[in-house]
């Protein structure tokens, strides 16, 4: 198989660090620099399977979102008192407190 040569600039200190771990690891440096990049590949094509189906969620949820209409922003006024205690209660659970006003256990809010 044939090769091709691929020219790198670096700084020295980093040059020499990468020399010192190739010597270390008994490559030379071809070698080490082709085993570095061919592992982090395999690394990020691996994270990348496996988050495909996350992505592909998420792209779906974002075209889907991007097509629903605007709804009209309500303001406090215009909510009911029930609506108002619910938008109480659901804040208070994302702030980890309870009706009282006391932190919930578990929440670092």
């Amino acid at each position: 198989m044939a090769k091709t040569r691929i020219s790198i600039s670096l700084d020295q200190e980093q040059a020499e660090r990468i020399r010192r771990h190739a010597e270390r690891a008994g490559m030379d440096l071809s070698a080490y620099l082709v085993h570095a990049a061919t592992r982090q590949m395999a690394e990020s094509d691996a994270i990348e399977e496996q988050f495909a189906g996350v992505d592909a969620l998420i792209a779906r949820a974002e075209s889907e979102a991007g097509a629903l209409a605007e709804e009209p922003e309500t303001s406090a006024e215009e909510l009911t008192e029930q609506q108002r205690r619910d938008v109480e209660a659901a804040l208070a659970l994302v702030h980890g407190t309870d009706r009282q006003g006391a932190r919930t256990p578990g929440h670092a809010a």
